[in-house]
């Protein structure tokens, strides 16, 4: 399938130590109507170290359930063990899914060989789409253009999730994209520059916020309207690398929080709730935004 547009690395709600279903089915409907492009679940947003294996499944079939064939599904599904990798995307198979979202191996940090052989493994186990991710930052090792060009080649590799960190590297691989291979951005503040190079749009936390004018920007820069999506833009970014400030996806659940779309901004341990101090700098830009949407 061709990947592009805004997609969300959806939020897992907890409430009183439990998975908040009520808040989740509540998620998925709101963003659901959006306009953005698909739901990648069990990414570091959702907090999915914290998961068990039962919630894993648990979750997956509620997420079906909620979703309910509206909009296409990647799972996140990576580590550092390729064998477990490949053993939970054959889990993920019977579920009617479109693809994965998977990490470069971390930790342990592999050579280039090693993590070509990684997905190549995983591509040739599954049958599912899969978009690799690339976060060096977190992972302990990067994943080099030649490798993602290498990569690109197998039927079910589609995409990279691109937080390379490293702008020269991002935009070498925007100017020399592999053929039926999207790169998404999963640098939120990059979202535009990504557009206005050709990128096919961003996998980003923050568009839990504001949704809708993710969604425009995109759609300004695809009909060649870029002064209008920079215009956007500049409402939007003030916000971004607050969002990012302490630990993700905390100051997003308490985003969501405060505008009634979860019931609590509960997090697992070892993430904790957002400063007082933060609280206050995100509400003085959320009051701000509410204004400037008022007055448009």
């Amino acid at each position: 399938m061709s990947l592009n547009g805004v997609w969300l690395p959806i939020i897992t709600p907890f409430k009183e130590g439990e998975i908040d279903y009520k808040s989740y089915e509540k998620l998925i409907n709101h963003y659901a109507e959006t306009g953005i492009s698909g739901f990648i679940p069990f990414g570091t947003t959702g907090e999915i170290p914290t998961l068990s294996e039962y919630e894993f499944e648990e979750m997956m079939d509620k997420t079906l359930e909620y979703n309910n064939g509206r909009l296409p599904i990647f799972a996140g599904i990576g580590g550092n063990c390729t064998a477990n990798v490949v053993k939970r995307a054959k889990l993920a198979e019977k579920y009617k899914i479109e693809g994965i979202l998977s990490v470069c191996p971390y930790y342990n940090k592999p050579n280039q060989n090693g993590i070509y052989s990684h997905f190549k493994n995983l591509a040739e186990e599954t049958s599912l789409d899969i978009i690799i991710y690339n976060i060096p930052y977190r992972t302990g090792v990067n994943i080099t253009n030649d490798t993602i060009h290498r990569l690109a080649e197998f039927r079910n590799i589609v995409g990279l999730k691109d937080s390379c960190g490293d702008i020269k590297q991002t935009m070498n691989l925007l100017l020399n994209t592999p053929k039926d291979f999207s790169v998404l951005t999963g640098e939120d503040l990059l979202f535009y520059l990504t557009l206005t190079l050709g990128g096919a749009g961003g996998i980003m936390a923050s568009a839990h916020v504001n949704t809708e004018k993710f969604v425009k920007i995109y759609k300004n820069i695809k009909e060649n309207n870029a002064e209008e999506a920079l215009t956007t833009w500049k409402e939007l970014y003030p916000l971004i690398p607050l969002l990012f400030e302490e630990p993700n996806p905390a100051p997003i659940k308490y985003c969501l929080n405060s505008l009634g779309l979860i019931d609590s901004p509960e997090l697992r341990l070892p993430l904790t709730e957002i400063s007082e101090e933060l609280k206050a700098m995100i509400d003085k830009v959320l009051e701000v935004q509410e204004k400037v949407k008022i007055a448009g």
